[in-house]
């Protein structure tokens, strides 16, 4: 059986220490122990360009020098990205190519000079036409979906072929919804045992694997080492096709349902018109992108970036979005969360130090208060002990 498998590895920046410590320990050193005790192994990661930073201020030298190590060997490939995260679709186009840029720029000096990802990973495979021509642009080959981004509907692709985006000629490769959400191991392993399946493509975020399913019956170790599986780098395997078909990819993400879809909502658990809190919070990360751009000769830009580009990232808006999951996560709703996105966003236009955005600062302070009251007072009504 050949196993494609795609792997998400992210903490925001500005999470907390033992947070980043407790993924790595668990879930992203088991992966790359796995792949550097089994050389048979191919995997293909996505990493953040921010968590590379936080790895090297945390004192894990050595991670970026064994992935690095394991690209060489041909068993892991690493996607671009977006350095911090965003929503993709939802964030102005010339912020996405700074993120696109930035992070190429850190996976250079933790990889190497010459290092340039084929591949590129949408944060929360969030599908939109306007990023996907960039990404083209910028010279990547091809991008992971969800299979819902063709057709609207699960099930109606053929997960096994490779496509090719009609409007901008990246070719596509969709992860199994189904397969993927599942511990995936473990339904790997149920599928060679029962012969129904020779091929699996699945799409998870890299924290499945110890820190949100324990595994105690270390079905992965035991899975990798089963003689009838056979793994490819996503690179690798899209090599092997020499016939491509079009397809038309609609907007999306990996956790989109029809009736979302149909109703054109295809980044509703970030952007719903319907939920007051994340509407502030959009009006506020808007706020803020224009003052910071019309402020770039500002002594303090740097530091104002510092804090937008991690109060943009996709968290601060999911926690907003009061959805259950209950597959792996708790509902999505976390008034620390948000809160942590709003301060960094406030803070970003504090640190601008010209005297002319006084009093923009001042109806900032007014926004991110209200925001503050809106999120409290929910969640002491609606959410506390519920």
């Amino acid at each position: 059986m050949l196993w494609i498998n795609f792997l998400h590895i992210y903490q925001p920046a500005n999470s907390d220490a033992y947070l980043v410590r407790e993924a790595s320990e668990k879930s992203y050193l088991r992966l790359i122990r796995a792949l550097e005790e089994h050389p048979h192994l191919h995997f293909t990661f996505n990493i953040s360009g921010c968590l590379f930073l936080r790895w090297d201020e945390l004192g894990y030298h050595d991670i970026p020098q064994r992935l690095k190590k394991l690209i060489d060997k041909g068993q892991l490939e690493i996607t671009g990205t977006a350095a911090y995260h965003p929503l993709l679709p939802l964030i102005h186009i010339e912020e996405v190519k700074r993120q696109i840029k930035e992070n190429e720029k850190i996976l250079k000096k933790y990889l190497g000079d010459n290092f340039k990802p084929r591949g590129f990973f949408f944060p929360e495979m969030a599908y939109g036409p306007e990023p996907a021509r960039l990404i083209k642009e910028l010279g990547y080959e091809w991008i992971i979906l969800d299979e819902i981004s063709a057709m609207g509907k699960i099930g109606k692709i053929n997960i096994k072929k490779i496509y090719q985006d009609k409007n901008n000629k990246l070719k596509v490769i969709f992860r199994s919804r189904k397969l993927s959400n599942s511990y995936v191991p473990e339904t790997i392993q149920k599928i060679i045992e029962e012969r129904k399946e020779d091929f699996a493509l699945t799409g998870t975020d890299g924290e499945l694997y110890g820190l949100r399913h324990e595994d105690p019956d270390a079905i992965f170790e035991n899975l990798i080492k089963n003689p009838r599986l056979e793994t490819k780098t996503i690179s690798n395997y899209i090599d092997l096709w020499s016939k491509i078909e079009e397809v038309t990819l609609i907007p999306s993400h990996w956790n989109a349902e029809e009736k979302e879809l149909k109703n054109y909502l295809p980044y509703s658990l970030w952007y719903d018109e319907n939920n007051k809190i994340q509407m502030m919070l959009w009006e506020l990360a808007n706020f803020a992108y224009k003052l910071l751009e019309e402020n770039k000769n500002d002594k303090n830009y740097h530091w104002a970036r510092w804090h937008l580009v991690r109060g943009l990232a996709s968290c601060t808006f999911w926690w907003a979005s009061a959805k259950d999951f209950r597959l792996f996560d708790p509902i999505s709703w976390s008034p620390d969360e948000i809160e942590r996105g709003s301060n960094e966003l406030i803070r970003s236009i504090r640190a601008l130090d010209s005297e002319d955005t006084r009093e923009a600062k001042i109806e900032a302070e007014k926004l991110y208060i209200a925001i503050k009251h809106k999120v409290w007072n929910k969640h002491w009504s609606y959410y506390w002990k519920k």
